[in-house]
């Protein structure tokens, strides 16, 4: 009894450490794999060394921008569907059940019928806008009547709002298909396109939703033991509730603004965190920002080998990653059991 309750704190500086590398590895791979691939010395003197040279070129202005990108979409993906699984209570929850991918592609959407075309970059603020409404009218509808905004009430306000506001977007499309070629390419869930000065804007938000994460972890811990218990305690349930969700909105938000609707992320790699680390959430989402990323920077280098002419978006790449795992968790269970 007493070894089973311990496995897991032995074994969590372990995972954080082997994460750590495993990150570092895909950094790297992701600097210097590509349909150019790169000597380590031109990645170095790029970086480090800038000479001017073509190679460092690419590497500066196209790599290293969608490399950070990569792991700023991933970290906050991968916390913000930890905090919703813990919010919820359902280890099968992603970040896209508030809202969050819908209403951030409805305003994009807007944005092109009203604006009509911009930069990639342009589309961000409509993204991360349409996000927090969305996610904030969940919340606002979950908590209308009598009933308070149980996990359960923000499950189906964000199910409902999230049929609704894909059913606009489809039919905008429909009416003008030509037009709403332009946003193909956030929707499209690539890591293209972004600099660094788009990413500079959103990681500040990005940042603060950490920050949410890292200090609702303990309480959170708290409310897993039943809310009559956690309230007994000392803890408020309904003030972690609405940090947890303006962490969400803060995290998958900017993700979903920076690289589209990135599915899988935010639903995988807690599970896998959390089978490392046990049921702690302060080190389930430290394992977690660490890991997150390694998935999406893999997925994307990954994506620049598969055709020999262009390459496949990472979201879709994560998505063919996702869908067997998604298979065996529903099949198995076994990380939310561990």
């Amino acid at each position: 009894m007493t070894a089973t309750l311990t496995r897991p704190a032995t074994r969590r500086p372990l995972g954080v450490a082997l994460g750590l590398a495993a990150l570092a590895g895909s950094i790297w791979a992701s600097l210097v794999i590509g349909w150019a691939d790169l000597p380590v010395e031109t990645v170095w003197n790029a970086l480090f060394q800038h000479t001017g040279a073509y190679d460092e070129v690419i590497v500066r202005e196209t790599r290293l921008p969608r490399t950070l990108t990569g792991i700023a979409v991933g970290a906050a993906l991968g916390v913000a569907g930890g905090l919703i699984q813990a919010l919820t209570r359902n280890p099968l929850a992603d970040p896209g059940i508030l809202g969050v991918n819908a209403g951030a592609a409805f305003f994009v959407a807007l944005s092109v019928a009203l604006v009509g075309g911009m930069a990639a970059s342009g589309y961000v603020w409509f993204a991360f806008l349409g996000a927090l409404l969305a996610t904030v009218a969940v919340y606002v509808i979950a908590a209308a009547g009598r009933e308070r905004a149980t996990p359960g009430r923000l499950v189906l306000s964000g199910m409902a709002l999230s049929a609704v506001l894909n059913g606009i977007v489809l039919s905008l499309v429909l009416i003008d298909e030509q037009t709403f070629e332009r946003m193909r390419h956030w929707a499209s869930t690539a890591l293209t396109g972004t600099d660094l000065g788009t990413l500079g804007t959103v990681t500040p938000f990005l940042l603060a939703g950490l920050v949410i994460a890292a200090v609702v972890a303990k309480p959170l811990d708290v409310i897993a033991l039943g809310e009559e218990l956690a309230g007994a305690l000392g803890s408020n349930p309904a003030v972690v509730r609405t940090a947890v969700i303006g962490a969400v909105t803060l995290l998958a938000g900017g993700a979903t603004a920076l690289a589209g609707p990135v599915v899988f992320v935010g639903l995988m790699v807690p599970h896998v965190a959390r089978w490392i680390t046990g049921p702690d959430h302060r080190w389930m989402f430290a394992l977690t920002a660490v890991l997150a990323p390694v998935l999406v920077l893999w997925a994307d280098t990954l994506g620049r080998l598969v055709l020999s002419t262009g390459e496949v978006p990472m979201g879709v790449v994560v998505a063919f990653l996702g869908a067997p795992v998604l298979i065996a968790m529903v099949r198995g269970r076994k990380a939310s059991a561990a």
